[in-house]
């Protein structure tokens, strides 16, 4: 199984908006800061918009930010919305099914176990965890850093 690049890029762009600390974020600078192309963002912002994840602000001065807060988004809650189908094998998919078995059959069982364990781990990690895993995401990512005191991690002075 693989995730595809708009699940990819999808997770990188809420984890920016995340180490941006609440602040309004720019799909050009998203882009930029991966390498990525612009169009290909705005395509990824309509479903996690829809899903509540992302946050739009329209406008000369607008942006994203994130539609709740990151310790509150899971990796399993982007991967719903951006994943079309996990379909491990023909029995998964909806529709006509030629395998005589499909009903009772141990491969559909073990497929259908370890998809839940993929799951299972998806949602233990947030995107919270994610940027915390990372004390110089925000220099890798050409944002502004951030300072850490008594354990919260605050935007610096200006």
């Amino acid at each position: 199984m693989r995730l595809t690049k708009q699940t990819n890029y999808a997770v990188r762009m809420l984890m920016y908006c995340a180490a941006n600390d609440g602040q309004l974020s720019r799909v050009p600078e998203i882009a930029r800061a991966y390498g990525v192309s612009e169009l290909f963002l705005f395509k990824i912002l309509q479903p996690l918009n829809r899903a509540g994840l992302i946050e739009t602000v329209r406008g000369r001065n607008g942006g994203v930010r994130l539609g709740r807060a990151s310790d509150k988004i899971t990796l399993f809650d982007v991967v719903k919305v951006t994943e079309d189908s996990f379909a491990m094998a023909e029995c998964f998919e909806d529709g006509a099914v030629e395998c005589p078995l499909v009903d009772s059959c141990g491969l559909n069982s073990a497929l259908r176990k370890a998809l839940n364990a993929f799951f299972a781990v998806l949602a233990e990690y947030t995107i919270d965890d994610l940027v915390k895993a990372r004390p110089q995401i925000n220099m890798l990512l050409g944002l502004p850093e951030r300072l850490q005191k008594n354990g919260v991690i605050a935007a610096p002075a200006a």
